[in-house]
């Protein structure tokens, strides 16, 4: 077996072997197969696809490839939720905790911010003293301490995964559906989970740009769990707007904070509803739609989900007293509202162009080694459907460099399409396979 006659049978639309997907990707981490040769290989993959056999067989082979996280000293049932990503995407910080107040066990490693989406633990390191680099036997103490633990991976998990993916974004291989599916769930298996739902954004502001590629996806990650022993559904949720109102770090965990007490906006209320219910069905606490949609609500009415995001904080380093008083964040220097030149409904938001912007004013990164601010980003004060008047706020600018505001302000105006006529509200859940 050699990596030529792999590439060879990939691009005369073959199905390759698990004892060839196995060599590959044992044979590139190690660095005895080339870039260029993983290339075409790759490219092969992307024009000729893989049947789910072979999608299954990939991802077992990259969750494979490096460390594995056992968990099932902390609970038999355990549920982690991954989201594609999107602007404005809080919801982990809002669903975790409530999860964990119905005493679901939530041990997740959450991603750092990277390109027009923002990163959960850029988020959560808004807050001051929290500790994201956590040591596992920490990570899983606090799990079994107080039923929950958000952190950033620390292990080496699938790094054939992490290579191919830099090479796909070099080849101009990325929207791929086996490539995307193996390599989101080649993580998510390596993370210890058995259970896993899969929040997959669609529209204008997430990879996937279109509802028939999202089911794609979404049908593609449910066979391959199967296939491999695990228990995946997934939700389309709807990111051609952001989520709620704020996009950036600290203005995020505010947003979040006042979420858990109750003051949720409608799409969130959705989000947050809809995935929750898929989670409460998963870990076994009932099958019925009203009574999982109850308890969530019995969670956020009691505080015992904003209680339980304090304690989370405070058991990870964090000053809680930022989510009691959330006036004690540091604030932006510049607040500038853009006001709208135009009457009208909005009728569209650029959603992937607010997220750019949002990393050109600090919230963000495009390299990883980049600093965030994390008082930087943009408030959303007209969400598609909403009328504006003329000289009306459709957002705010939260600027700390002067010279970005002019810049942000022009393209935040350009990001609003107005319309004289009626724009019904969209939907936020766009689908749900399992």
């Amino acid at each position: 077996m050699n990596i030529l006659s792999i590439i060879s049978k990939k691009r005369d639309k073959k199905a390759l072997t698990k004892e060839e997907i196995e060599y590959f990707i044992n044979e590139y981490t190690k660095g005895n197969i080339t870039d260029y040769q993983a290339a075409a290989l790759v490219m092969a993959i992307y024009i000729n696809g893989m049947n789910y056999e072979e999608t299954t067989n990939l991802t077992i082979a990259m969750a494979n490839s490096g460390e594995k996280l056992d968990l099932s000293d902390i609970s038999k049932c355990i549920v982690d939720k991954h989201s594609s990503g999107g602007v404005g995407d809080k919801i982990t910080l809002i669903l975790m905790p409530i999860i964990a107040s119905l005493n679901i066990p939530v041990a997740k490693m959450s991603g750092r911010g990277l390109g027009f989406t923002g990163g959960t633990a850029d988020k959560l390191e808004s807050i001051p003293g929290y500790k994201v680099d956590l040591s596992i036997d920490e990570f899983k103490q606090n799990v079994k301490d107080i039923g929950i633990s958000l952190i950033t991976s620390s292990l080496n998990l699938a790094p054939a995964d992490k290579k191919i993916y830099a090479l796909r974004d070099t080849i101009a291989c990325t929207d791929n559906i086996p490539l995307i599916a193996s390599s989101i769930m080649s993580k998510k298996i390596a993370a210890g989970a058995n259970k896993i739902l899969i929040d997959i954004t669609c529209g204008n502001g997430a990879f996937m740009k279109d509802i028939k590629q999202a089911k794609e996806l979404a049908n593609t990650m449910v066979k391959i769990g199967n296939l491999a022993g695990r228990e995946v559904r997934c939700v389309i949720t709807n990111m051609d707007e952001p989520v709620g109102n704020a996009i950036g770090n600290s203005l995020e965990v505010i947003e979040a904070a006042r979420a858990l007490k109750g003051e949720m906006t409608e799409d969130v209320k959705e989000i947050i509803l809809a995935l929750g219910v898929q989670m409460i069905f998963m870990a076994g606490l009932t099958n019925d739609r009203l009574k999982a949609e109850m308890m969530i609500a019995d969670s956020i009415n009691s505080r015992k989900a904003y209680e339980k995001f304090k304690e989370l904080i405070r058991k990870q380093g964090g000053d809680d007293s930022y989510i009691e008083n959330t006036d004690r964040f540091t604030k932006a220097k510049y607040v500038i509202p853009v006001l709208s030149e135009n009457s009208g409904h909005v009728k569209e938001i650029k959603t992937e162009l607010i997220g750019n912007i949002s990393v050109y004013l600090g919230a963000g990164r495009t390299k990883k080694e980049d600093s965030i601010d994390f008082s930087a980003g943009i408030m959303m004060n007209k969400k598609i459907g909403s009328y504006v008047e003329v000289g009306q706020p459709l957002a705010y600018v939260y600027a700390n460099d002067e010279k970005k505001i002019d810049g942000a302000v022009k393209n935040l105006k350009e990001s609003f399409v107005i319309d004289s006529k009626k724009v019904s509200k969209p939907k936020a859940i766009l689908g749900t396979i399992a």
